[in-house]
C-alpha cells in the first residue's frame, strides 16, 4: 500500500510481546524525524502471532497527531464477533478505516476482503478514476465499489459471505468463532504441558505460535511436509525474530481438540 501511495513506512518498536502501544508510538516518534506523517497503522490480530495492539492508546496518539488511523484486522478482526475476546479491541471504533478478510476467520471462500471507512466520501475522492467511458457509472448517489479502492475492474467477492450470513445468521458466526478460540486455548494448554514444546507468545486469539525445542529449520519443514502428505493437517513453519517456529491457526470451526492433540503428538519423536 505504501508503494502504491509512494510514501515511506516508519517502523515503530513494539513491546516484547509484539504489541504496539500509544506510549511506544510516542517514544518511537520522538527518536526520529516524522515530518509529513499522515497515518498510523495498528493491528487487530497479527497474522503471525495473533497479537492485538493496544488500539485505544494508539488511537489517542493518532488523534493528537491529527493522523488517519487504519486498523489491520485482516485475520483478527473477526474476533470482534466473540464476546470472550471483544475487550481486546477497545478503541477499534475510533479507526478511520478497518480491513477484515472474511476468507480467513469468517469462513468465506477465497478471496473476500472488506474495507470499511468511517467517512467513505474521503475514500471516494481519493480513489475514483475518471474517463469518458466511466461517466455512465459515476452517478451521484450511486454506490460503485470500484470508487473506494485502487482497483477498477472487480468481481462480487462478497456474495458468498453475504449468502452465508443470510443463511446461518450472526449468532452462528459468534458460536463458530468462540469454538475456534476454545480449541486454540486447549492447544496453548497442551503446549505448556509438554516438555518438548514451548509457546513463543501467549495467544490473544486463535493463533498459537510454538517452538519444538531442539529442532532445526529442516526438521520443521520435514515435519510439516509429512503432516500434509498424510492428509493429517496443514501446519507450516514460520519465523519469529529470525528463529524458525511453527504456528497453529485455528480458523475452521470443525477443528477439534483431538485434531490438536494429534498434531502436537506428532512433534514428540
Amino acid at each position: 500500500a505504501a508503494e502504491v501511495m509512494d510514501v515511506d513506512v516508519l517502523p515503530i518498536p513494539t513491546c516484547p510481546d509484539g504489541r504496539l502501544t500509544g506510549p511506544g508510538l510516542r517514544t518511537g516518534l520522538a527518536d526520529v524525524a516524522h515530518d509529513g506523517l499522515f497515518a498510523v497503522v495498528a493491528t487487530a490480530g497479527s497474522t503471525n502471532l495473533g497479537v492485538v495492539d493496544d488500539l485505544a492508546s494508539v488511537a489517542d496518539v493518532a488523534a493528537e497527531l491529527g493522523a488517519w488511523l487504519h486498523v489491520d484486522g485482516a485475520y483478527g478482526g473477526a474476533g470482534l464477533a466473540a464476546p470472550s475476546v471483544r475487550h481486546l479491541y477497545r478503541g477499534v471504533e475510533r479507526a478511520d478505516s478497518l480491513v477484515v478478510d472474511p476468507h480467513k476467520w469468517l469462513f468465506a471462500p477465497f478471496d473476500a476482503c472488506a474495507l470499511l471507512y468511517r467517512d467513505p466520501e474521503i475514500a471516494r475522492a481519493a480513489h475514483t478514476q475518471h474517463a469518458g467511458y466511466l461517466e455512465p457509472v459515476q452517478v451521484d448517489g450511486e454506490w460503485n465499489p470500484s470508487d473506494y479502492a485502487i482497483h477498477l475492474t472487480r468481481r462480487a467477492r462478497g456474495l458468498p459471505f453475504w449468502f452465508s450470513l443470510a443463511t446461518h445468521g450472526t449468532a452462528a458466526y459468534q458460536q463458530a468463532i468462540e469454538s475456534t478460540l476454545t480449541v486454540a486455548r486447549h492447544a496453548a494448554a497442551e503446549v505448556r504441558r509438554r516438555d518438548y514444546l514451548e509457546l513463543v507468545a501467549e495467544p490473544d486469539l486463535s493463533v498459537v505460535a510454538l517452538r519444538r525445542l531442539g529442532w532445526t529449520p529442516e526438521q520443521y519443514y520435514d515435519w510439516s511436509a509429512r503432516l500434509l502428505s498424510a492428509n493429517v493437517a496443514f501446519v507450516t513453519p514460520s519465523t519469529y525474530e529470525s528463529e524458525t517456529i511453527t504456528r497453529i491457526a485455528v480458523v475452521n470451526p470443525r477443528t477439534s481438540t483431538a485434531d490438536i492433540d494429534l498434531v502436537l503428538d506428532s512433534m514428540a519423536g
